[in-house]
């Protein structure tokens, strides 16, 4: 019989889209990322991701009793398809009987992989279909919280997360949020202080997690703070899920009521998220919290891929991993801190740190922004995030920059490296002009940077690149994607022609060039001079169209 199935590649049947996925390959391999939230995950992960369990609805949960099956059980497949056979499932979709497994065998070995404390993998209860870290989240405060009840959590400005009831997230418009922010004068977490504001406002949930605070939280005395209230303790450790598994981080298992994270953080997993409870009674709340309260069909391709994340999680290499990345990020922090710059919350003992950008100023007392600093680290390469530190009054308004080193790690980076790389963003940074310029909607700050800086810091940042492990063969493009002050010019013969566009190409030409523009009509010429810092150069100046001009230059 005929079909209509679409066959063929990406490449094939929309190239245009393919052409996109070879770019943004291309970025993460010529670009070194720093921003904490992202790692890279493994080829076979994405392999995963790309199985045909994408194809399947599969609202609900396998059978309750899967939980304590071994690996070895679970992938008994006589015995466990004859069960299937005989009693069905709990889903609302036939056709899962593998689902069932991949989704098993996920929970079990996220459950092997965090049992701590002296818990053990059957004493846990793991739900992986929150399809990522703030629907997880919302999942706990709708099987533990009722609306307009007291949530405790660390401020947005301070170091929190959006879900952690920022006011323009669900959870700061359903529920009343309480926020506790670090000392000012430690720049930490003041435990007495949290006490306190817990028996001033009785929090009915207490949240513990952080998305830029860089130091481990103390488990045992937020859960000991929400006894003393009543209250749940929710632990989000999106952000060092990764080293509690390795041992680098503490874990919450054992102190917390409830954990979430995320698995694409330093799990290097899928983009998906996780809730551990040791809790019979409230694993089935936030089971029906997840669905059908929060979402419908889980993702079982992410859901596969996790399987195999929390797999690699249990290695030995994995473990190596994270506790390498913690020693980059200290490495990190201290050559930026050596060079001048003050680190934010005092230091790290995470995968993150965060610098302060008001140490760079311009002539007129212009503090360098994080917005403008993380702009113009990434046109030299680097990528990192704007932050909020401690003293600063508005996420727009940000003046340090959020880094972790958990994907350089990754490909490779060793205390030599990072610290090269410290160099460089330290240079780029002392390089830059900070001013005022003026709006419709006041003074903003912008910031201006040395040229030959910014050049010479692309090309050490390509060369770390290139010397920097991947497990794809990136492609190879040019301008406009990715270029660099040494790339060999194309030729016309004896010449080299410069194509130039743009609504201001006009002014820039009058600047740069001796040319009168005014006179050039389309398709004529006439001789010109372009003055750079390292000399003159003559050549021919062509007008394409008004806003478009060819410079040959021999």
């Amino acid at each position: 019989m005929s079909d209509a199935l679409f066959r063929g590649t990406l490449a094939e049947l929309d190239p245009d889209v393919y052409e996109l996925t070879q770019l943004e390959s291309e970025r993460q391999y010529r670009k070194l990322i720093l921003i904490a939230s992202e790692s890279t995950s493994p080829l076979a992960v994405r392999d995963a991701l790309d199985s045909s369990f994408q194809n399947l609805y599969a609202e609900g949960y396998p059978d309750e009793d899967t939980r304590w099956l071994s690996e070895e059980d679970i992938l008994d497949y006589e015995t466990r398809l004859a069960h299937y056979r005989r009693y069905s499932d709990p889903r609302y979709y036939k056709g899962v009987e593998y689902a069932d497994a991949i989704e098993a065998l996920a929970r079990r070995r996220c459950a092997e992989a965090f049992a701590a404390n002296g818990l053990t993998a059957d004493d846990l209860y793991v739900n992986v279909q929150a399809l990522s870290g703030s629907p997880a989240n919302n999942a706990v405060y709708h099987a533990l919280v009722p609306p307009d009840q007291t949530v405790m959590s660390m401020s947005l400005l301070h170091g929190g997360h959006l879900s952690h009831g920022a006011p323009v997230n669900r959870s700061g418009k359903v529920y009343n949020i309480v926020h506790y922010n670090v000392d000012p004068k430690t720049q930490r977490l003041n435990y007495q202080t949290i006490q306190d504001l817990a028996y001033e406002h009785k929090p009915k949930m207490i949240i513990a997690g952080f998305s830029s605070y860089p130091w481990s939280a103390d488990w045992a005395r937020f859960r000991a703070i929400a006894d003393s209230v009543g209250a749940y303790l929710l632990a989000d450790i999106a952000h060092v899920a990764g080293m509690v598994v390795a041992g680098a981080y503490p874990s919450p298992v054992g102190h917390a009521h409830v954990i979430t994270s995320t698995t694409h953080k330093t799990l290097n997993g899928p983009r998906g998220a996780i809730i551990i409870t040791d809790d019979h009674v409230i694993s089935r709340r936030i089971d029906h919290a997840v669905f059908p309260g929060e979402q419908g069909g889980p993702h079982i391709n992410v859901i596969a891929a996790l399987a195999l994340t929390f797999k690699l999680a249990k290695t030995k290499q994995f473990s190596a991993l994270q506790h390498q990345v913690i020693r980059n990020c200290a490495t990190l922090t201290a050559r930026l801190e050596e060079r001048g710059f003050p680190i934010a919350f005092g230091g790290t003992d995470t995968h993150l740190m965060n610098l302060d950008c008001k140490y760079v100023t311009g002539s007129d007392g212009t503090t360098l922004s994080g917005d403008m600093a993380a702009r113009i680290l990434d046109l030299a390469g680097i990528v990192v995030n704007r932050n909020t530190i401690p003293g600063d009054t508005s996420a727009m308004d940000a003046s340090g920059i959020r880094m972790g080193t958990s994907w350089i790690t990754q490909r490779g980076f060793k205390k030599k490296e990072t610290t090269a790389l410290a160099d460089i963003i330290a240079e780029v940074l002392l390089a830059t002009t900070p001013y005022p310029l003026k709006s419709h909607s006041g003074l903003n700050k912008r910031a201006k940077v040395d040229f030959t800086v910014l050049e010479n810091a692309k090309l050490r940042v390509r060369e770390l690149a290139e010397s920097a492990g991947i497990d794809f063969v990136p492609t190879d493009h040019d301008y406009p994607h990715f270029y660099y002050i040494d790339d060999k010019p194309k030729r016309e013969g004896d010449w080299i022609v410069y194509e130039l566009r743009g609504e201001k190409v006009r002014q820039f030409l009058n600047v740069v060039l001796s040319s009168d523009i005014e006179a050039l009509e389309p398709d004529q010429s006439q001789p010109t001079r372009c003055y750079t810092p390292q000399g003159k150069v003559d050549g021919t100046l062509t007008c394409k169209s008004p806003y478009a001009f060819l410079l040959s230059v021999p």
